[in-house]
């Protein structure tokens, strides 16, 4: 069985002495034998502060919700927010609460996930601050060896693109800080707790439970599409938040569900099936409005390319539903568009054309593929 940081950090209890901790965690901070990581390191050292991000240390936050700083109720704890309207940094008033700062939170590899951001910031303000940084470590979900997407582009760097890599980097969040901490030459006192027997396997080897890391990725099936599906967020269509598959159902009011699974069909891409289906979503876009569309089902996770899927499914939509399908204004103006920020590029304009972004990702994602291998902390079979 593939095992997690946190069920070594035993064996690195030296990294948590002579100070005091705070730890940075989720609801997926826990061990292979189920068992909160705030529990495990309240026994071993001194705990002074929580810090949570998108989410919530407990995942009762909603998605894109700020949060105030509070009290944790199991623990009598402060959970210092750093997903807040005071900012996403660690402010002077967190910092004069630890020495160390102990990050253990389950992210999925993909750019856009929100997590990848607060570990970044976490590293640049660690160094700053001249805090120790210690990455509980996690074996990345959708596997250590595929990497997908174009690099994002420095005008579109945002909260949901933090750095100059493609959607789908394969790396865990310990090799990621070590990449980051390394190419910018921070100089951060970062150490990483490695997991145990990961050689690069995605989720369906681990021999775990899947503990979803937020409510719109229930399972791993619709966390492997997401990475292709979250395109979506920013167009009008809904991408299946209020549905009991997120990321796995995508469509919008007048949308022929029939119709649209043969088109998408006669595409032959590989390791993915759809059918149609209509929803009334209880939330978010089109909340209880009658909705038609397709569901995506993984028949093939290791044939499976879901940045690619992502690219050819927005182009059927728009070829084949151009009102529906719309890509959203930006929510303020002058500010760039959502899909741009997703996208981490400007080529998602009016008159886009697939090939030249399919092309275009081919040659980005293989270039980082290479040069990621530096940072590897695990053999990849």
């Amino acid at each position: 069985m593939i095992t997690y940081g946190v069920d070594h950090i035993a064996e690195y209890a030296g990294l948590l002495s002579g100070g005091r901790a705070a730890l940075l965690t989720s609801i997926t901070g826990r061990s292979s034998n189920n068992e909160s990581t705030i529990d495990i390191l309240r026994r071993m050292c001194r705990l002074t502060a929580l810090l949570g991000p998108e989410h919530g240390v407990r995942g009762d936050q909603a998605s894109g919700a700020l949060t105030s700083d509070y009290t944790d109720p199991v623990t009598g704890l402060t959970v210092f927010s750093l997903y807040s309207a005071s900012g996403k940094r660690l402010r002077p008033e967190i910092l004069e609460e630890f020495d160390i700062l102990v990050y253990d939170i389950q992210d999925v590899g993909l750019r856009f996930y929100t997590f990848l951001s607060t570990l970044c910031n976490m590293v640049e303000d660690c160094a700053a601050a001249g805090k120790r940084l210690v990455v509980l470590d996690r074996p990345n979900p959708l596997g250590g060896a595929a990497v997908e997407g174009g690099l994002l582009e420095e005008a579109y760097r945002s909260f949901v693109g933090c750095r100059p890599v493609p959607v789908r980097y394969g790396l865990t969040a310990g090799e990621f800080a070590l990449m980051v901490n390394k190419r910018e030459q921070l100089g951060c006192d970062l150490h990483v707790v490695p997991c145990g027997g990961w050689h690069g396997e995605p989720f369906p080897a681990w021999d775990q439970i899947w503990q979803m890391p937020s409510l719109g990725l229930p399972t791993f099936e619709g966390t492997a599409l997401y990475a292709g599906t979250c395109i979506f967020e920013g167009t009008a269509l809904s991408e299946g938040r209020g549905t009991a598959a997120p990321f796995r159902i995508i469509g919008g009011p007048g949308i022929d569900g029939e119709r649209l699974v043969k088109e998408f069909t006669a595409l032959g891409l590989p390791g993915v099936a759809a059918t149609p289906v209509y929803f009334v979503p209880s939330i978010s876009k089109h909340q209880g409005v009658s909705c038609g569309g397709l569901m995506l089902h993984v028949t093939d996770f290791t044939a499976l390319r879901p940045v690619a899927l992502g690219v050819e499914l927005l182009d059927l939509f728009q070829r084949l539903y151009p009102e529906q399908s719309a890509f959203l204004p930006p929510v303020e103006p002058g500010r760039r568009p959502f899909i741009s920020l997703l996208t981490g590029c400007g080529d998602f304009v009016s008159g886009w054309d697939k090939r030249t972004v399919l092309d275009r990702y081919e040659r980005e994602s293989a270039a980082f593929a290479r040069e990621k291998a530096a940072y590897h902390l695990y053999e990849r079979k």
